[in-house]
């Protein structure tokens, strides 16, 4: 089993993010793994500490990737566990479910939802309306920018038309999903009767809308320093 360090045990992964997981598998896997693994290398006692190294499995093929992945990440999640423990992890899942779905019902009446049910920690909806018409997911997630709100992921899952995915996470306040929410419904109605905000949005950012996809394929990285910090 592959296991997600993203949300659950801390780690990030929006905006191409150190998305990182270690593979579990049962004891009968062990000598089939892939090489090198840490292991024992030394036994400790009760005043010398166990020595771990790298090893080779006795049934391994071998090496499948160069990179050992991102190493910090896995320390940072350990950490995180090992800092809440089996009843606070269970407690900031609940959270995050609860969050979710508070958030769920506040937009499911202006907003469409393919899937009206219970969710876990995120839930879709359409960022569309078949009476706004020119207004579109990408839009509402611009002009979510205008009130100082980081937009959520755009256009996934794929089988959603023009989805938005919104995860709170456990640590949002009832306040500021309230706020949110608030805005989310003011970005209905402005997309009903003012929908040049949306389309025209962000309004208050350094610069307005980027072609992602140009950025994507023509990669240019440089060091920008303001004239003025």
């Amino acid at each position: 089993m592959h296991f997600n360090l993203h949300k659950t045990f801390s780690t990030p992964h929006g905006g191409g993010g150190p998305g990182s997981g270690p593979v579990g598998v049962a004891a009968h896997l062990v000598d089939f793994l892939p090489s090198p693994v840490i292991a024992i290398i030394e036994d400790g006692n009760d005043e010398i500490p166990p020595l771990y190294g790298f090893a080779n499995p006795p049934q391994s093929i071998g090496r499948v990737k160069s990179f050992h992945g991102h190493f910090g990440m896995l320390i940072r999640a350990f950490t995180y566990i090992i800092m809440h423990g089996p009843d606070g992890l269970r407690k900031i899942s609940e959270y995050a479910v609860l969050n979710a779905n508070y958030l769920r019902v506040l937009l499911q009446d202006v907003y469409h939802l393919p899937y009206k049910r219970i969710c876990m920690h995120e839930f879709v909806v359409e960022g569309k309306w078949e009476d706004a018409p020119g207004v579109i997911a990408l839009d509402i997630s611009k002009r979510l920018m205008d009130y100082n709100f980081h937009p959520p992921t755009n256009y996934f899952p794929l089988i959603v038309h023009e989805a938005l995915m919104i995860e709170p996470t456990e640590t949002e306040s009832k306040q500021s999903l309230d706020q949110f929410a608030d805005v989310m419904l003011k970005i209905a109605d402005e997309a009903h009767h003012h929908p040049e905000l949306l389309k025209e949005a962000p309004h208050i950012t350094p610069v307005g809308r980027l072609d992602e996809v140009k950025a994507a394929k023509e990669l240019v990285l440089c060091c920008w320093i303001p004239d003025k910090i």
